[in-house]
């Protein structure tokens, strides 16, 4: 239904806004072993981070489709 979408925080900037418009960011957390080795950790999970617009733009989380292509063009000819 439109307009009854939970609000949500950025995480970035403190912003409200609807769960529709946030950008979904999943974070791994790991927890245990040493992070300077490449051993897997012993236990892993995930969080759910909600940023804007405008700061999903400034990390960049996401960008222009077409960018985004040409990337994954060089990158598959490579």
């Amino acid at each position: 239904m439109r307009g009854k979408e939970p609000l949500v925080t950025c995480d970035s900037c403190g912003r409200k806004m609807p769960r529709n418009k946030g950008v979904v960011f999943e974070k791994v957390i790991r927890f245990g072993g040493d992070p300077s080795a490449q051993i897997t950790a012993k236990f892993m999970s995930t969080r759910k981070l909600y940023y804007c617009i405008s700061c999903a733009k400034h990390r960049g989380i996401f960008e222009k489709k077409k960018e985004a292509a040409e990337r994954e063009s060089k990158r598959r000819l490579q």
